[in-house]
């Protein structure tokens, strides 16, 4: 049996604080090969995820957002914004889903962000995301700027 509970959720958001990625994840399947990859997603504001799809293998992904509030945003091929979800319990917004295909990012628009990932496995590091060529790489200045471009246009900011 697995147990989410407060003391659960608040290492894991510490952990996420202390990461120079601004995330962490707690894994709750056992192996890569696990059909339904299951886990505990923490996001900080500033955490950019280079926009990527799920397929060649097709994969869906979920996001339930647990605490915090987590933005979601969906790109076209160009690198255009073509959508967003902001998950926010407050608000009354618990869940996307991501269908194979889709390019998309997520960021804490809060700190203390933490979310529910479900997504079809197994997990390959080789085909698991196909990252836009149009984003810039993660760690790069470029992608701290790109991510505040992204949140300010769509009239975000970070409160972290």
């Amino acid at each position: 049996m697995i147990v989410i509970n407060k003391s659960v959720i608040e290492q894991l958001i510490s952990d996420a604080r202390q990461a120079d990625r601004k995330r962490k994840n707690l894994n709750f399947h056992k192996y890569k090969e696990d059909p339904l990859q299951r886990m505990l997603n923490a996001f900080e504001p500033g955490t950019y995820v280079h926009p990527h799809t799920h397929e060649n293998p097709d994969k869906r992904e979920v996001f339930l957002v647990l605490t915090g509030k987590l933005l979601v945003i969906f790109f076209n091929e160009k690198g255009d914004v073509v959508e967003h979800v902001v998950l926010d319990r407050d608000k009354g917004f618990f869940a996307v889903e991501i269908n194979p295909g889709e390019c998309h990012t997520v960021t804490g628009l809060e700190t203390g962000t933490v979310a529910y990932e479900i997504k079809d496995g197994p997990y390959d590091v080789s085909d698991d995301k196909n990252f836009a060529d149009w984003a810039p790489e993660e760690g790069s200045a470029e992608a701290d700027n790109q991510l505040k471009q992204w949140i300010n246009k769509l009239g975000f900011s970070l409160n972290c």
